[in-house]
């Protein structure tokens, strides 16, 4: 029973980690960034450092996620993502965020 109960309170709790993710690899963000490693764009956890601390930084997010941005971590451009909508761009930012 304890080990079940377990099972159950782990796996609900990494439900939205994996969910977002599941986003992510659906809005093809996986095709170029990683969580742990640089691929063609930054890993989410080098994002989520540079910009730990910014009140923000979620909003500033949603919107490179959206329309793209340039500069930001070398020549390389991020394209705009027009098949993320304004709460799916909220709730990725958010979630890069949270990368450790």
């Amino acid at each position: 029973m304890k080990r079940a109960l377990f099972a159950l309170v782990a796996a609900a709790a990494c439900a939205p980690v994996l969910a977002d993710q599941a986003l992510a690899t659906a809005k093809n963000c996986m095709a170029c960034h990683a969580v742990d490693k640089k691929l063609v764009g930054p890993a989410y956890k080098d994002v989520a450092a540079k910009y730990a601390g910014q009140k923000d930084a979620a909003d500033k997010l949603a919107v490179k996620i959206q329309k793209g941005s340039t500069g930001v971590w070398g020549p390389v451009p991020m394209p705009a993502n027009a098949q993320v909508n304004e709460a799916e761009a909220k709730k990725l930012a958010a979630w890069v965020l949270g990368q450790k």
